[in-house]
């Protein structure tokens, strides 16, 4: 008997070789890949890094599995519908976003996790200036 759980095996999803860019040093250029775009280039360091960065979304699936199983298609519907009425709330660009609708619904409210502690809004390298912001984001630069 199946319930369409997915699998709790790790399946790597990067192929061995890697195209990195290198400057005449012979290691990536920051200043024209960025700090964040050589990591993103190369890929998972191990195994596990692409299971625990894809956890979160399998838990929600396997949840939303469970719950159909056990309540019927009506549950899962009805938390999809609520967490899609999240993403319409509407913030100017330059605001960040708590999500605590979000985090409400999903149960997550109620954890301390990595991004609550190191992932708050005066570390993060994405500031910028609210009308240059606004400008690009309406389409006007």
């Amino acid at each position: 008997m199946s319930f369409e759980l997915p699998s709790v095996v790790p399946k790597p999803t990067v192929n061995g070789h890697f195209n990195i860019q290198n400057g005449s040093y012979g290691i990536p250029n920051p200043m024209v890949s960025g700090l964040s775009g050589t990591r993103q280039s190369i890929g998972y360091s191990h195994p596990i890094e692409a299971s625990e960065k894809n956890y979160q979304k399998n838990r929600d699936r396997m949840n939303m599995t469970l719950l159909r199983n056990i309540q019927g298609i009506h549950a899962p519907m009805r938390i999809a519908m609520e967490l899609k009425a999240t993403e319409s709330i509407g913030r100017l660009p330059f605001l960040p976003s708590s999500n605590m609708m979000r985090d409400v619904l999903l149960g997550r409210d109620e954890e301390i996790g990595f991004e609550d502690i190191l992932n708050t809004p005066e570390f993060r390298e994405q500031m910028g200036q609210p009308h240059a912001v606004m400008e690009k984001s309406l389409g006007l630069l």
